[in-house]
C-alpha cells in the first residue's frame, strides 16, 4: 500500500523539491549550536549514500532517498551562505568619528533617515576588525539632506553591535544583520559632512540612477503621493511617512509598497499584452513571426530592467524569478502558471538566498502564489457568471484567496490581522493594474522627450485613491486586531500541513489537516512569559490581569514596543506603565511571583544604598554591581551576556530563568557563549 502511495506521486515530485530544501535550511537556522566538521561530513556522506540508493533501489523508494539528500543539501546551502557573509562585527560600543561611502538610503521606524555606509573607517580601529558596513540613523539638525549615493561622508556617531532578541526566542536582529552584511548600527545627533563627491563602480551608478529617478518623481508629485510613486517605481521608501505606512499596514494594501510579485507581474503582463496586441495589428507580421514569444522576450527584458532599477533586493529578485519562469514557459510552449513553475521559482530563490526562508516576504509571497494557482486550477471549467462579470469575479476571488493565504503568516510575523483587508484590496489592487503600472510605463516611455509628467500625473491619481482608501479603512472601528506571537513550531507545522494538503496525491492528502490543526492548537496554547527583563537592566514587564505592566513610562521604548506587540496587545508605553502587575518604586519596581520577589533598582546611587538584596530573590539593575549579594544579581554586565531574560514558574513553584543567549546558542552571528541559569528553589 505504501509502495502504491509513493508511486502515485510521480509527476508532481518537483513540488517537493523546495519543500525538502526548506526543511534542511530551517533545521540549520533552528539549531542552538553550530555543527562541527564531523556533522557536516556525516551529512555529506548521507546525501551521497541517498543519491546512490536512489539509483539502485526500487522506483517507489527513490523519491524518499532524493528527499533526504535534498534536506542535507538545504542545510549545506544555509551553512555556505553564512560562511560567505562572514565579515567583522563591532564588538563594543563606539563613539567617535565615522567615515564611509553611502550605499543605501532608507527610513527607520522612528521616521529618521538612515544611511548605510561601506568602506568604513573608525578612529584608532584596525581595518581588519572594522565592520565592512554600518547603518546610521540621522537625528538632530541636519543642514544637508540631499544625500547622494557614492559620496563619502564623515560624522560623529554612536555605534554598537547589532542587537540580539528583545526577549528569549524573539526575532534575532543579529542574524538578519549578518546576512545583510551589517557589522554595526547606530545614530548621530551632529551634522553629517560631505568629504568627497560621488564615485564608484557600476552598482553605485545604478543606485545613483535610482535615487535620481526617485527625486524626479517626488518633484513632480510632492507629498505622500510622490513618495508612494517613488517606492513603486524605484523601491525607495525613504520619503514615506510613518502615518501612511501605518494606514497601509492596518488596511492591508501595504504589499503595494514593496516591489514584489504583483508589481513585476503587472508590469511584465502589461508589456506582454501591449507588444503582442501591437504586433497582431499587422497581419503580415502576425502570420510570419512568433508574436507571443517576441512579447514574452520583451516582457522578460522589461522585468530585468525593473529588477535593476529597483535595487535588486531579495523580494524583487524573487518576483522576477517567478515571472521569468512563467515567461520562459511561454517561450517553450508550456503552460505559464503552474505549481511546477512556482516550485522552480522557490527552488532558485532558496539556492540564491537560503536565509530568505525565515522572512515574511518569502513566506507570504509563495503562500499567495501557490494558493492562487491551486484555487484557479480547481475553478477551471466552472461557470462564474456572465462574461462581463468574470473579471470582477477573478479580482474578488484572487484578493480573497491571497488574503486568506497570507493572513496566518502576517499574523505570526506582525502580530496583527486586518479585518477589512479584502475590501481595501478590492478597491485598490485593480487600480494598480489598470492605471498605476500602465501610467508608470507611459512615464518611462515619455521621459526621454521630457513628457514624463503626463504619466506621473496619471500615477498620482491612482496612488492618491489608494492612500485615501488606506486611511479611510484604517480609521474604521475594529479595522485591526492583534494576536500573540506563536511558538517556534507553529509556522513549520502549519506550512507543512498546507503543503501536504496541496502536493500529496491521493486520499492521504487529508493528513495535512492534522498539521494545520496541530499548528492552531499550539498557537492557541502558546503562553507568554510572566516577567520579562530588558538586556539594559532598565525595564521590567510583568503580565497582569489587564495585560503586561511596565516598570517605566519612558526609556527602552523599542524593547517595550516589541514585548507589547508579541503579547498581542500593543498600547503606548505610558499606558502599560500604569497597569497593575508590579509595584512601582521611585527608582525601580518590584514583582511578586509566587513566593519569589523580583526587584528592579535603577541608578548607581540607589544600588549602592541597597543593603543586601532588600529581600529580593532576583535583583535587577541598569548599573554594574560591585559586591557579592545573597541573591541572583542581573546587573547590566550580566545582562549583556545573557541578553533579554524571561521568568516563569514551573509546576513545583520554582522560578525558571530563560535567557535570550540560551535560546539562540552559539552561532556565527552570535559571539558570546550561551548563558543558562538553573531554576531557583
Amino acid at each position: 500500500m505504501l509502495r502504491d502511495a509513493l508511486l502515485a506521486q510521480r509527476g508532481g515530485l518537483i513540488g517537493w523539491l523546495p519543500v525538502c530544501l526548506s526543511i534542511g535550511i530551517g533545521a540549520y537556522f533552528a539549531l542552538r549550536f553550530e555543527p562541527g566538521p564531523v556533522i557536516w561530513w556525516s551529512a555529506a556522506a548521507l546525501a551521497l549514500v541517498m543519491l546512490i540508493a536512489a539509483r539502485v533501489l526500487a522506483v517507489a523508494l527513490r523519491p524518499v532517498c532524493l528527499g533526504l539528500a535534498l534536506i542535507c543539501a538545504g542545510a549545506g546551502l544555509a551553512k555556505l551562505e553564512s560562511l560567505r557573509m562572514t565579515a567583522p562585527v563591532l564588538g563594543f560600543r563606539y563613539y567617535g568619528p565615522v567615515e564611509g561611502r553611502v550605499v543605501n538610503i532608507d527610513r527607520s521606524s522612528s521616521d529618521a533617515v538612515r544611511l548605510t555606509l561601506d568602506q568604513v573607517r573608525l578612529d584608532r580601529m584596525d581595518p581588519a576588525r572594522t565592520p565592512g558596513r554600518v547603518r546610521v540613523s540621522l537625528h538632530g539638525d541636519q543642514p544637508f539632506q540631499n544625500w547622494r549615493p557614492g559620496e563619502v561622508l564623515i560624522l560623529t556617531a554612536h555605534l554598537s553591535p547589532p542587537a540580539g532578541p528583545a526577549e528569549p526566542g524573539g526575532f534575532d536582529f543579529r542574524r538578519f544583520a549578518w546576512f545583510e552584511g551589517l557589522g554595526a548600527v547606530g545614530y548621530t545627533r551632529t551634522p553629517v559632512l560631505r568629504l568627497t563627491a560621488p564615485a564608484g563602480g557600476w552598482p553605485l551608478r545604478v543606485f545613483t540612477t535610482r535615487m535620481a529617478i526617485s527625486r524626479a518623481v517626488q518633484a513632480h508629485l510632492p507629498g505622500e503621493v510622490g513618495a508612494f510613486a517613488a517606492a513603486v517605481v524605484t523601491g525607495d521608501r525613504s520619503g514615506m511617512g510613518q502615518g501612511s505606512l501605518s494606514a497601509l499596514r492596518a488596511s492591508n494594501p501595504a504589499h503595494l509598497l514593496a516591489i514584489s510579485g504583483l508589481h513585476m507581474g503587472l508590469l511584465t503582463g502589461f508589456i506582454f499584452m501591449v507588444i503582442r496586441s501591437g504586433l497582431s495589428l499587422w497581419p503580415a507580421l502576425a502570420l510570419r513571426l512568433p508574436v507571443k514569444k517576441i512579447a514574452a522576450v520583451c516582457a522578460l527584458i522589461a522585468g530585468a530592467g525593473y529588477l535593476l532599477l529597483s535595487g535588486g533586493n531579495v523580494a524583487t529578485e524573487r518576483a522576477y524569478i517567478m515571472v521569468a519562469v512563467m515567461l520562459v514557459a511561454v517561450l517553450l510552449d508550456r503552460r505559464a502558471l503552474t505549481l511546477r513553475g512556482v516550485a522552480l521559482a522557490a527552488t532558485l530563490v532558496l539556492v540564491l538566498h537560503p536565509e530568505a526562508l525565515t522572512g515574511p516576504g518569502f513566506q507570504m509571497s509563495f503562500a499567495a502564489t501557490t494558493a492562487l494557482v491551486v484555487v484557479f486550477r480547481l475553478l477551471r471549467g466552472i461557470h462564474l457568471g456572465p462574461r462581463w462579470f468574470k473579471p470582477v469575479a477573478s479580482v474578488i476571488i484572487s484578493s480573497a484567496v491571497a488574503g486568506a493565504a497570507t493572513a496566518p503568516f502576517a499574523a505570526a510575523h506582525f502580530n496583527q490581522i486586518s479585518h477589512y483587508g479584502l475590501i481595501a484590496n478590492l478597491v485598490s489592487v485593480p487600480l494598480m493594474g489598470i492605471l498605476v503600472m500602465p501610467a508608470a510605463v507611459l512615464a518611462a516611455c515619455l521621459a526621454p522627450f521630457g513628457l514624463a509628467g503626463a504619466g506621473l500625473w496619471l500615477m498620482g491619481l491612482g496612488l492618491r485613491w489608494i492612500l485615501f482608501v488606506a486611511n479611510t479603512v484604517a480609521g474604521w472601528d475594529g479595522a485591526l486586531s492583534h494576536v500573540k506571537s506563536p511558538g517556534p513550531w507553529v509556522l513549520p507545522c502549519l506550512t507543512l500541513g498546507l503543503l501536504w494538503l496541496i502536493l500529496w496525491q491521493g486520499r492521504a492528502r487529508l493528513a495535512g489537516t492534522i498539521g494545520i490543526a496541530a499548528a492552531l492548537v499550539l498557537w492557541i496554547q502558546t503562553s507568554r512569559p510572566a516577567v520579562l527583563i530588558a538586556d539594559s537592566g532598565g525595564l521590567v514587564g510583568a503580565m497582569g490581569p489587564d495585560g503586561r505592566a511596565l516598570s517605566t513610562a519612558t526609556g527602552d521604548g523599542f524593547v517595550a514596543g516589541i514585548w507589547l506587540e508579541n503579547d498581542g496587545g500593543p498600547v503606548p508605553q505610558d499606558v502599560a506603565a500604569n497597569r497593575s502587575g508590579l509595584i512601582p518604586a521611585p527608582r525601580g519596581a518590584t514583582v511578586q511571583m509566587g513566593q519569589h520577589n523580583i526587584t528592579l533598582v535603577r541608578g548607581k546611587t540607589a544600588l549602592a544604598q541597597m543593603q543586601g538584596c532588600g529581600g529580593a530573590d532576583i535583583l535587577i539593575s541598569n548599573q554594574t554591581d560591585a559586591g557579592p549579594r545573597p541573591c541572583l544579581v542581573l546587573d547590566v554586565a550580566a545582562l549583556r551576556k545573557t541578553g533579554g531574560v524571561a521568568l516563569d514558574l514551573d509546576d513545583a513553584g520554582r522560578l525558571i530563568v530563560t535567557t535570550a543567549s540560551q535560546m539562540t546558542g552559539r552561532r556565527p552571528w552570535v559571539e558570546t557563549a550561551p548563558v543558562i541559569i538553573a531554576p531557583l528553589e
